[in-house]
């Protein structure tokens, strides 16, 4: 699944998303506000708000946009991303956190921390850390 995000100012979008975040513009339609972008095989579209061509605008967009989801980025590592984050004065949203969630008979670890992208949608980026027999409550 490759989500689409509007945004209000692609330029802006672009430096956070290839800037601070690694990503690079795979390909894009600068006459249509639109850039397709990747960090090894993880990739989201951008498209600005008011450029021409189709509208995928179904209620009034408000500040901060999408309220109640937060994407997800599997890394391989997220101490880049992080440093990249605080060189430019990036505030985290979530500090890096360890968790280990349970997932069947097992928990499965990540090591994860949330940032908000200049038009408020929150980015979750998460390192793998396994699998580890599961304890405690919850388990049989």
């Amino acid at each position: 699944m490759v989500p689409e995000l509007l945004v209000s100012d692609l330029d802006a979008s672009l430096r956070f998303w290839c800037g601070l975040c690694g990503f690079a513009v795979a390909y894009d339609r600068p006459e249509d506000g639109f850039a397709y972008l990747d960090r090894a095989g993880r990739q989201v579209m951008l498209e600005e708000v008011m450029a021409p061509g189709r509208r995928w605008v179904t209620a009034l967009l408000e500040r901060p946009f999408g309220r109640g989801i937060n994407l997800q980025i599997t890394v391989d590592d997220v101490a880049p991303i992080l440093a990249s984050l605080d060189a430019a004065g990036w505030p985290l949203f979530l500090a890096l956190e360890e968790v280990w969630y349970r997932a069947g008979a097992s928990e499965t670890g990540v090591r994860q921390f949330l940032v908000q992208y200049p038009d408020g949608y929150l980015v979750r980026f998460s390192q793998d850390l396994g699998l580890r027999p599961g304890v405690g409550p919850g388990f049989p």
